[in-house]
């Protein structure tokens, strides 16, 4: 079965090594040096510029739907062969949000809740950026539903480093 792991940027070769993810999608802002494992081809990584923000930040990115499209084109290329990996710098926000979202996109006959509360299952530091599922929602043409999803599940424990975990595709 396909799956997706999420980890913060300080555990990327563990965790590429752990699973055998050959597809790598780096949620970052565009000033911090991400090193791609030699097991992830460069074609494979996919990097998206991005603030952990909700709203426009002078001096930030703002998620938005370019950058919402790249990470849809890029998981819907993603063979399914081997795991697919997503981080941000904490393994909390941008990405489980890129999780949550590229499950809805690949499995778009599975229940947002259901998608959310496995996500809250495997990590109780989850706290998927909501700009980022707003755009995808509407992109998704989800109604609302992702959105709802994930203010269902609510804010994950503090911390400040993610809890790493798996998501299964059906």
């Amino acid at each position: 079965m396909p799956r997706i792991h999420v980890c913060s940027i300080f555990k990327i070769a563990d965790i590429a090594e752990a699973t055998g993810a050959r597809s790598l999608v780096t949620l970052i802002n565009h000033d911090i040096i991400v090193h791609r494992p030699a097991s992830i081809a460069p074609e494979r990584h996919l990097f998206v510029a991005i603030s952990d923000i909700v709203t426009e930040t002078e001096g930030h990115v703002l998620p938005g739907e370019t950058h919402v499209a790249s990470l849809l084109e890029f998981v819907k290329l993603w063979d399914r062969q081997h795991p697919l990996l997503i981080h941000c710098f904490a393994g909390i926000s941008r990405s489980t949000a890129a999780a949550f979202i590229s499950a809805c996109a690949l499995s778009p006959q599975r229940d947002e809740n259901e998608i959310a509360q496995a996500i809250r299952q495997a990590s109780p530091t989850a706290t998927p950026n909501p700009r980022l599922v707003a755009v995808a929602d509407n992109m998704l043409r989800r109604d609302g539903r992702m959105v709802q999803a994930i203010e269902r599940i609510g804010r994950g424990e503090d911390s400040y480093e993610g809890v790493p975990f798996g998501l299964d595709l059906h």
